[in-house]
């Protein structure tokens, strides 16, 4: 997310560093189903070990309440920064989408067993396709998913009106409604943990993963001919297609990592995942910082530090696109080493 949000240039970009401009999906769209996939897998290792060193359950809502409170507030930080004023602040976001999920798969997981679970990601699949199908929009329709003129977006419009995503400014791309399928995204997760806390075989635990996402892959596709996979709208059939590719990739580094051992080269990632929401946070607000700051020309001229930095040091070395690919790659080394220190000195993020 680090290096796709830092471009030196965003007009610039490989078109596989760019989200999809609706319909369809890029690389770039693995990123943030990927996350809430992960959560899901983690939380079912968390709660195992919380409930061995005896907690109760009344102990382990105050937990999530905690955590997601932390993680909404950071996310609502980071909407504000630097200005944060609050007539205009923008109420979902990235992390306050993870906090919402985070607090709701929890509780789904601590109340109910795995074939429930199961029931509860095909019903939130299932009642999201619904409204986003069958519920008129006024002056607009039922089924239709254009961008602003869907169901998700009138919710968004009606509820959030002032307070989305500056760029659309009347929907917001994670938005009330498609926050739905995105929990059964994160519960997915869940079911993967439940998987490999079983007993199988390391062996059998990664063919099945491998079996099961591409199962749902081949599924995430025939949905696709209904209902268009789409990352802003977190459509059913993207929830399904991108917990696929999710669980094909976790199995490919469960294999290397857990099983063959291969482990010295994934350390920067580990570095990095000892701190993930907090480096989020501290690469928004440097970025942000590095708009304000203002950097006189040679001609007299006043631009951003982040443009001075982008057009005198990056741009001479290779062609725009590379160049501002060199840019997101040494901001996301930069932010590596910032990670990197608080590492050493054992300062970690605990909610």
């Amino acid at each position: 997310m680090i290096l796709v949000n830092n471009p030196g240039s965003w007009s610039h970009i490989y078109p596989q560093l760019r989200h999809a401009a609706w319909h369809g999906w890029t690389f770039t769209d693995w990123i943030f189903p990927f996350f809430l996939f992960i959560v899901g897998v983690a939380m079912t290792f968390s709660f195992a070990k919380r409930k061995e060193a005896g907690a109760d359950k009344k102990a382990l809502y105050l937990v999530i309440l905690k955590r997601s409170a932390i993680i909404l507030a950071l996310g609502l930080f980071l909407s504000g920064f630097p200005f944060f004023n609050l007539s205009t602040i923008r109420v979902p976001g990235v992390l306050q989408r993870i906090a919402v999920c985070y607090l709701v798969a929890s509780l789904i997981f601590l109340n109910t067993l795995i074939r429930a679970q199961i029931l509860w990601v095909i019903g939130l699949l299932a009642s999201y396709w619904l409204m986003m199908t069958l519920i008129p929009v006024p002056g607009v329709g039922a089924g239709v998913l254009e961008e602003g003129k869907n169901f998700a977006a009138y919710v968004d419009s009606a509820v959030l009106s002032g307070h989305m995503w500056s760029v659309t400014k009347t929907w917001d791309p994670e938005g009330i409604v498609s926050t739905i399928p995105a929990i059964a995204t994160t519960v997915i997760g869940v079911l993967c943990g439940h998987w490999l806390r079983s007993g199988r075989s390391p062996e059998e635990k990664t063919a099945w993963m491998f079996v099961a996402g591409n199962a749902l892959l081949l599924l995430g596709a025939i949905l696709d001919m209904w209902m268009p996979i789409n990352k802003s709208l977190w459509t059913s059939s993207y929830s399904v297609f991108m917990s696929g590719w999710a669980l094909i990739c976790f199995a490919t580094f469960y294999w290397f990592i857990d099983v063959k051992k291969h482990t010295r080269w994934a350390m920067p990632f580990v570095i990095y995942g000892m701190n993930a929401i907090l480096v989020f946070v501290l690469s928004g607000v440097v970025a942000r910082t590095s708009t304000l700051i203002t950097v006189e020309q040679a001609d007299g001229s006043e631009t951003s530090l982040n443009s001075w930095a982008f057009n005198n040091v990056y741009a001479p070395l290779a062609s725009p696109t590379n160049a501002s690919l060199l840019f997101a790659i040494c901001f996301v080394l930069l932010m590596y080493v910032i990670a990197w220190l608080m590492w050493k000195k054992h300062w970690f993020l605990r909610a």
